[in-house]
């Protein structure tokens, strides 16, 4: 709901988030960098996750379970009072894992409310999270008994005034707990200098203001964002004077951004002319500039042509800065990551068709990345370097067929989707011959194909066919559970899941089977992903 959740301790943290499923109405995804829309660390894009608002009192509650001990509850209200309206979910899941040391436990909770005044509107919404679960081999296979048992706590306050000039304040907070065991308790044979587990707290505060203004000339936007993000840990960080508790390092840096942006639209074309001026406190005594231009014209009622192109940057984590052990090697001189994009292409719709084109060029330069040159070596962290500009190209493409519209009486396929998208990279260096092994720059994923077929066997039963076919660059440590690994590229696969839904008054029934030819591959890094997994639930809805 536009609340920054970026979690500046390590990038997996900022899942930690208290959404269950039947929460979301859609999710936005803005595909590269998108600095003006959500401030200069949108480094290859946003995404927004929307929540459902509803217009009037209702409760919700699901139940599910399946094979490797999973079960799953889930269960809301919202209550509409006069010019307000008030919502609370809450949900649980665990499993046993499908692997050894992949079990989890996760509860969310989330309680939003909305304040329709005369003048304004006002959001409020506050969430918890609790996981705890199996890390297997998460940092290094050496150590396949890993452990993480986190809890996330955020708050929200925006308002939107009405009017020709709008104000739209909005504050945030977020707060992060994180006890991260190397050697799960429990596991025998614990080496004698493992004497004591990883403790984190991270903190981030935020406060942005958005005025908009609208005139004849089209829509002007300006305003700025202040946000401090700090962090309490045993090993991530500065060491303190003193010890508060098992903290005894710590870290804290500042981000204030300035924006500008103004929209014209004459006649069908559009264009969006903009830019921010960010400062980091962690970069002493600079001011960086983030240009966007965006347009888009309207060819005929059917189809629209659109470019864009947009610069942005990342700040390192604070794991990428100082986290060290006996596999690896933090750095404290990283330096932040700089990217730069355009994009161009072609949308069509019509009564049954929805489809577009896309192409696109990526330049990075200062890249982070965690590469291990040899089998003894450490992983390392590093920027690229400096003279090295990573280019990446490339295209996607994507069609929905409503099949119901073409054939409208006695049809039972509803919707067929079809989307393929193509990776390339071009990089100065080109070692690919004892190149060491890149955890995410030279990773990406060079091919994929994704096919959706969604069609009724009788009166409210349908079927939901999703096929994934995909190809990744790169290569990871083989390790098998062992000091030692070989450098391994990764292999093409393919996954096919069918969900079955039956719809009954205000029941709702369903049975997934994912990755029904039980696929056995890797995606990324070391891990084997899960075969088969067979689920079942069943919701209810009170209107």
């Amino acid at each position: 709901n536009g609340v920054n959740l970026t979690n500046p301790q390590t990038g997996h943290y900022s899942f930690d988030i208290p959404i269950n499923l039947s929460d979301i109405e859609r999710i936005e995804i803005v595909q590269g960098p998108a600095s003006l829309l959500y401030g200069a660390g949108a480094f290859s894009g946003g995404i927004n996750i929307i929540t459902k608002r509803d217009s009037e009192s209702n409760a919700y509650a699901k139940v599910e379970g399946g094979m490797h001990g999973l079960f799953g509850a889930e269960a809301r209200g919202a209550y509409k009072t006069g010019s307000s309206l008030h919502r609370l979910s809450a949900g649980y899941k665990r499993s046993d894992g499908y692997i050894a040391n992949s079990d989890y436990n996760i509860l969310n909770l989330l309680w939003q409310s909305r304040f329709d005044l005369q003048d304004a509107d006002i959001d409020v919404q506050a969430g918890y999270n609790d996981k705890d679960y199996g890390a297997n081999t998460f940092y290094s296979a050496q150590y396949p008994n890993q452990f993480d048992d986190t809890e996330a706590i955020f708050a929200s306050v925006r308002g939107e005034t009405h009017g020709r000039l709008k104000f739209i304040p909005h504050l945030y907070w977020s707060r992060h707990y994180d006890e991260y065991q190397l050697i799960r308790e429990g596991t025998p044979n614990v080496p004698e200098w493992y004497t004591d587990h990883n403790y984190h707290r991270s903190d981030v505060f935020g406060a942005n203001l958005n005025m908009q203004y609208a005139s004849s000339l089209g829509i002007t936007s300006f305003g700025g964002e202040f946000r401090n993000e700090g962090i309490l840990s045993s090993v991530l960080g500065q060491k303190m004077d003193q010890a508060i508790g098992k903290y005894t390092k710590s870290y804290n840096r500042t981000n204030i951004s300035y924006f500008l942006e103004h929209n014209f639209v004459v006649d069908q074309f559009t264009l969006s002319l903009g830019g921010l001026l960010n400062h980091n406190t962690a970069i002493v005594n600079k001011y960086s500039f983030y240009p966007a231009v965006n347009a888009s014209f309207r060819a005929t009622k059917n189809v629209s042509l659109y470019a864009s192109w947009n610069k942005a940057t990342r700040m390192p984590t604070f794991t990428d800065l100082y986290y060290n052990t006996t596999t690896h090697s933090g750095n404290d001189a990283l330096l932040p990551e700089y990217s730069q994009s355009l994009e161009g292409g072609i949308k069509y719709h019509n009564r049954f068709l929805n489809s577009s084109v896309a192409l696109y060029h990526n330049r990075g330069q200062n890249l982070i990345d965690w590469i291990k040159p040899d089998a003894d070596s450490k992983w390392q962290a590093i920027n690229l370097d400096k003279d090295e500009v990573l280019k990446t190209y490339g295209g996607e493409a994507s069609f929905s067929l409503f099949l119901d519209e073409i054939v409208p009486s006695g049809n039972p396929f509803k919707l067929l989707q079809l989307g393929y998208a193509y990776l390339t990279q071009d990089y100065a260096s080109q070692k690919e011959i004892n190149n060491p092994v890149s955890m995410y720059v030279r990773n990406f994923l060079r091919h994929k194909f994704t096919a959706n077929l969604v069609h009724t066997l009788v009166k409210d039963l349908s079927v939901s066919w999703n096929f994934r076919w995909q190809d990744r660059a790169g290569s990871y440590v083989n390790y098998a559970h062992s000091a030692d690994g070989e450098k391994t590229d990764y292999k093409p696969f393919s996954i096919l899941d069918i969900k079955v839904n039956y719809e009954w008054k205000d029941f709702d029934f369903s049975v997934n089977a994912n990755n029904v030819f039980n696929s056995q591959h890797i995606d990324l890094g070391n891990i084997p992903q899960a075969g088969f997994w067979l689920t079942g639930g069943i919701s209810y809805r009170i209107r």
